[in-house]
């Protein structure tokens, strides 16, 4: 028995060994320094203080970005707080009720349908409900869209959502510009490459861009929980895409463009999320301001600056100054990947905008988190304002203004 446990324990070391192996081949690998810095440059130059003793300065390390996980859980907090106290109340002094769409009538037997098996019935199983119930197939399908449109969140509640995300955009935009107003790579960007990667982290770069993280995590996070919309799979690649961005550009001191990414990119967010607020608050031109506003920095941030001004630094002047290596493709990948995301939005803005603007008819938002439940309840919903009419088709016209709720549904 003895010499059975005796050879238990040996197999159990040489196991953990190799388990201990496998892991130091695996890091030795994903920080493999030929993919992650330039030639002649190693992880210990940069663990080096770029400055004299005790100055405080230092170059980014990897370990940095573990510290945006506890401020994430932290702005996750802070976002529960500002949305009770500080966003509920706004809304409801604005009129903003805590109050969803029209409830479905109880009955056991579409309720069980619902749960059970399908919340979208085709016609043959709306036959036989009808046959069994005797209802009209009509009244069946109004109750499914009720019964859907009721687990929709309120307008409180996406108006509180909005709040939260146009405060911390407004704020991380304007100390962005703050920072980067006296940066000189701000004004040159050849100054992004120059000494690379020996360029000293500052304190103010380093809260920007770790919070930056931490913000997008927090998203990451909550976009499971948040109102849940069409675009979720592009939003979840853009989210991914920001992240790998911003702890690829950190770990190997790409910090300075990439804090020309982070602010430029908060230009056009703020501006969106103030078009929602004006919307639930049914300040239709005021909303419509925002969104055309909105629409005009978005496309020329996106579409104008970052390939003419960021990419071309990234793929251009930086294989001047630098030449690439591993990581630069992949830093430069993600870029792309980003703006290919800025084509496919700029593509939805401009065929919203054109819908509403020059043919006058915008058709069911293709991002929508609330259903038209049937054409009377359109009437009755949209009355108030008078802004739109219900074609026999159940379609939305506008009548003297755009429709800014289909607008700023479109993110």
């Amino acid at each position: 028995a003895s010499a059975a446990a005796a050879g238990r324990r040996r197999e159990g070391g040489r196991r953990r060994k190799m388990a201990a192996a496998a892991a130091a081949a695996l890091r030795a690998w994903f920080w493999n320094e030929r993919f992650w810095l330039p030639h002649n440059v190693t992880w210990a130059d940069l663990a080096a203080e770029p400055g004299p003793p005790g100055s405080g300065l230092q170059y980014p390390r990897a370990g940095h970005v573990l510290s945006a996980f506890p401020l994430a859980l932290g702005i996750f907090a802070v976002r529960l707080l500002f949305e009770r106290f500080i966003a509920k109340p706004c809304a409801v002094n604005l009129g903003i009720q805590d109050s969803g769409p029209h409830r479905a009538q109880p009955n056991a037997i579409l309720e069980k349908v619902f749960t059970s098996i399908t919340k979208s019935p085709d016609g043959k199983r709306l036959e036989g409900l009808s046959k069994q119930l005797d209802w009209d197939v009509r009244k069946i399908q109004r109750w499914f869209r009720h019964r859907r449109n009721q687990d929709k969140p309120t307008t409180l509640t996406k108006f509180c959502e909005s709040m939260w995300r146009f405060t911390f955009y407004l704020s991380i935009f304007f100390y962005g510009i703050r920072f980067l107003w006296t940066a000189p790579w701000f004004w040159d960007t050849r100054q992004c490459w120059y000494n690379y990667p020996f360029q000293p982290l500052t304190s103010r770069l380093y809260y920007y861009y770790i919070l930056e993280l931490a913000f997008y995590w927090s998203l990451m996070f909550s976009q499971f929980t948040d109102i849940k919309r069409k675009d979720f799979l592009i939003m979840f690649v853009h989210h991914l895409a920001t992240i790998g961005l911003i702890t690829f550009s950190y770990m190997n001191n790409m910090v300075r463009v990439g804090t020309l990414v982070l602010c430029l990119h908060d230009a056009s967010d703020f501006l969106l999320e103030a078009a929602k607020l004006a919307n639930y608050a049914k300040y239709q031109r005021l909303c419509d301001a925002f969104f055309m506003l909105f629409g005009v920095v978005f496309i020329v941030t996106r579409l104008g600056i970052y390939p003419f001004w960021i990419l071309n630094t990234t793929l251009f002047e930086s294989w001047e100054l630098i030449g690439p290596y591993p990581s630069w493709w992949l830093f430069n990948g993600l870029l792309i990947t980003l703006q290919i995301l800025h084509i496919i939005w700029s593509y939805l803005i401009i065929r919203t905008a054109y819908k509403a603007l020059v043919r006058g008819k915008v058709s069911k938002d293709d991002r929508s988190d609330v259903e038209s439940s049937s054409e009377e309840e359109d009437v009755t919903s949209n009355s108030t304002k008078g802004v739109f009419s219900t074609s026999s088709n159940g379609s939305n016209r506008i009548n003297g203004h755009v429709a800014s709720g289909q607008w700023t549904e479109e993110e």
